[in-house]
């Protein structure tokens, strides 16, 4: 099963039970707190989404390695190339 198909699956079934709790579809008649609760669910799992990744993406920036020598190289060839553009007529 691949990865998507793991988060679909998740997902849809957390959606089904949502329903269930929310709009009382099985008459299992739940306690009025539980659908008060229920209700709002879905947007409070996707502000904590949001909050993840961003929490996320902040982490792996801030721990971004450097490479001093692959931006070495990098400086290298393009004083390369403007040498070579420049023996060509191209004035930078």
């Amino acid at each position: 099963m691949t990865k998507l198909a793991e988060w679909l699956l998740g997902l849809s079934t957390l959606g089904v039970l949502w329903g269930v709790v929310t709009f009382d579809l099985l008459g299992l008649e739940l306690p009025g707190s539980y659908r008060e609760m229920a209700w709002p669910l879905p947007v409070y799992l996707l502000v904590c989404f949001g909050c993840y990744s961003l929490a996320t993406v902040g982490y792996r920036v801030a721990t971004f390695n450097d490479c001093e020598a692959a931006a070495q190289e990098l400086q290298e060839q393009i004083q390369e190339a403007r040498r070579d553009l420049k023996s060509r007529g191209l004035r930078l």
